[in-house]
Formats: C-alpha cells, sequence, structure tokens
C-alpha cells in the first residue's frame, strides 16, 4: 500500500480494515462479480451492525485507532475514519438493484432517506449517533441517492407483472 513502508507500527494490521467507499466504486468500475458483490455487501451489512453505524455509506471499518491518528478531525467514526457517508453507501446501493439485489438496495436506502427527511436536507456524513456533519446540502449525497432511487425504479418497472 506503501511505496516506502507503512507509516503504522507493525503491531497494527492495517489489512484488516475494510474500505467501503473504495469498494463501492471499484463495483461501479465493473471490477467485482455478482457473487463478490453478495459477499461485500454481506460484509458490509455486518459491520454497519458492529459499528452500531446509521447506514451502509461507512468510509472505512474499523476505523483507524486514535493513537495512531494525530488529526483530530480523523477519530474513530469521525469524517473519512469510519464515518458514514451517503456519498459512498448511495453508491453502493445503486449497484445492489443494477446487480439484481433490489431487496438489499431498497433496505439500505430507507436509512438514508430517512435522514435526509429528518434533517431536511443533505448532510455529508454521519457519527454513530446519526448526527449529520459537514455541509448540510452536500449536493453530491443528493445526486447519488437520487440515482440509487432511479436505479431501483427502474428495476422495478422492468420487472412488473
Amino acid at each position: 500500500m506503501y511505496i516506502q513502508g507503512s507509516p503504522f507500527p507493525s503491531s497494527f494490521d492495517e489489512d484488516a480494515i475494510e474500505y467501503h467507499g473504495g469498494t463501492a466504486v471499484a463495483i461501479e468500475a465493473g471490477i467485482l462479480s455478482d457473487d463478490e458483490i453478495h459477499a461485500v455487501n454481506a460484509q458490509m451489512v455486518a459491520d454497519v451492525r458492529m459499528a452500531g453505524a446509521p447506514s451502509i455509506g461507512l468510509s472505512v471499518f474499523p476505523p483507524y485507532p486514535a493513537s495512531l491518528v494525530k488529526n483530530y478531525t480523523l477519530c474513530p467514526y469521525c469524517y473519512q475514519n469510519g464515518g458514514s457517508w451517503p456519498w459512498f453507501g448511495g453508491r453502493m446501493i445503486r449497484q445492489l438493484a443494477l446487480h439484481g439485489m433490489p431487496e438489499e438496495a431498497y433496505t439500505e436506502l430507507r436509512p438514508m432517506i430517512a435522514e435526509v427527511i429528518r434533517d431536511k436536507g443533505f448532510n455529508e456524513w454521519y457519527d454513530r449517533n446519526d448526527k449529520g456533519s459537514g455541509a448540510w446540502n452536500y449536493r453530491g449525497n443528493a445526486g447519488v441517492l437520487t440515482e440509487a432511487i432511479d436505479a431501483l425504479q427502474s428495476w422495478a418497472r422492468a420487472h412488473a407483472r
């Protein structure tokens, strides 16, 4: 992962961290098979439960320990260190719908839509207590959630009886 060795002590197993956001983008790029997408989704859902996070939008899990991060804004479950981002989650939800997993997509979309309605806006990211942070009108979230909804609606139209 690093050009000249890890900046972390050898006792820290960085390979144990799941990069949810990057995985969603890899699926968008067509790198994962449908079987891999099923497996990744199951792992993401399990990680969300273990983290006590509000949605499938975790950036990473588990987060980097506070003792290894010098920037206070990157405390565990803050910002890009385990914060929950509709920006990533919406991408994953869209891919679930596009890859024939509409029930999973709908299940994972519901908490994000509930946040938008509750907060009357599109917060940039959420902590484990479901408190929105960052920009309250983050248009990137609005865009990916709209794309996720569109993908679910397209699936429903294609499978209407």
